[in-house]
């Protein structure tokens, strides 16, 4: 099982299973034209998110320098399904997790073998398949702050981030 880690730092299920959310922000707007119709105008797209949790202890963040850039090692997976066989990916995969495909053959996905290079995960064909679906955890540089923790019967803590 792999850990959501900070800053080199493993966020232990002592501090509570981590609630996770990742979302894509900035650089785009909608515009409308003289007749109406909508024009999406986009000039640059980053990824944020939040991480918070409730456990017996405190997540063990406090030592970080949070002025800098931290290496945010996320086990939220995300998932790009359509035909295949190549899907470029959104996100740098986590070092320590290589990404992993399934294909979907009736009503049932099935793990298949992938190969990864350079962004792209490639599927080989599979007999039957009428879908594909690359799967992988990211690793983001991004900037947060310190988390904010509570303490009664339990730590809750939480943070926010943006991708540098």
């Amino acid at each position: 099982m792999k850990l959501i880690m900070l800053g080199g730092v493993p966020i232990v299920l002592h501090a509570g299973a981590p609630e996770e959310s990742v979302g894509p922000i900035g650089g785009s707007t909608v515009l409308r034209m003289s007749d109406g119709a909508g024009v999406k105008m986009q000039h640059w797209q980053r990824s944020a998110g939040s991480i918070s949790g409730s456990g017996w202890m405190p997540p063990g963040l406090a030592g970080l320098d949070y002025s800098q850039p931290l290496e945010l090692r996320s086990t939220k997976v995300i998932n790009h399904v359509g035909a295949g066989p190549e899907f470029a990916l959104q996100h740098t995969p986590r070092p320590d997790m290589a990404p992993w495909a399934q294909a979907l053959i009736g009503d049932r996905w099935v793990r298949v073998p992938c190969i990864y290079a350079d962004g792209v995960v490639t599927i080989p064909p599979v007999p039957g398949a009428t879908l594909y679906q690359a799967c992988y955890m990211p690793v983001f540089s991004v900037f947060a702050e310190a988390p904010a923790e509570t303490q009664g019967t339990a730590h809750g803590w939480s943070l926010n981030w943006e991708e540098a």
